[in-house]
């Protein structure tokens, strides 16, 4: 039987918990179990290349985190 969200009792955490229980699941799967396409391989090398040229210009996981989680509904 494939678990639920109830049975696993994710309906009762928080939007937080369940972004964080979402990262960590992601996190958990080998990179090479789901292979960039040459299209998002030209993208990463896009992006490095311009943190590379201006790194100031980059903002922390955690302020974007925070921004994103606070226009969500209460």
């Amino acid at each position: 039987m494939t678990p639920t969200l109830e049975s696993l009792g994710i309906d009762r955490m928080t939007v937080h918990e369940r972004v964080a229980l979402a990262q960590a699941i992601w996190d958990s799967i080998p990179p090479e179990v789901t292979p960039l396409s040459d299209s998002q391989k030209q993208e990463v090398d896009r992006r490095l290349a311009a943190h590379r040229s201006d790194p100031t210009a980059a903002i922390p996981w955690e302020q974007v985190e925070a921004e994103a989680l606070a226009r969500l509904p209460k």
